[in-house]
């Protein structure tokens, strides 16, 4: 029914951010004119997580060892703006775009749908 999913990022510096995911994350990308570029992600799942607050959504890029990932964007100067967190169900920490926001990292800890 679906052919796959779309996701949006807000930035402040589209351009900064773009190229971060280009050249520094080095995700694959088309030109959708005028240098707009739409990037290839990984594989993806979706959860659905209840709360009393007012629904939000979030957007994580999933690894299998964030510590070789957090090593990696050391070594591309990027910084990381969360300590790494540890609970049951995975590992969490975020890194700094160019644009001043947070690309919030997860090793998920669970078993994953993306591969199905």
């Amino acid at each position: 029914m679906f052919s796959g999913a779309h996701m949006i990022l807000y930035s402040q510096d589209a351009d900064a951010d773009r190229a971060f995911i280009k050249d520094v994350l080095g995700f694959d990308h088309v030109d959708a004119g005028h240098g707009w570029l739409i990037f290839k992600l990984p594989p993806a799942e979706v959860a659905v997580h209840p709360t009393d607050d007012e629904p939000k959504h979030e957007f994580y890029l999933m690894c299998d060892d964030l510590d070789a990932v957090l090593a990696t964007m050391a070594e591309r100067g990027v910084e990381v703006t969360r300590p790494v967190t540890e609970a049951r169900w995975g590992r969490l920490t975020a890194v700094r775009l160019p644009s001043g926001s947070e690309l919030p990292l997860y090793q998920p800890l669970h078993p994953v749908a993306h591969s199905l």
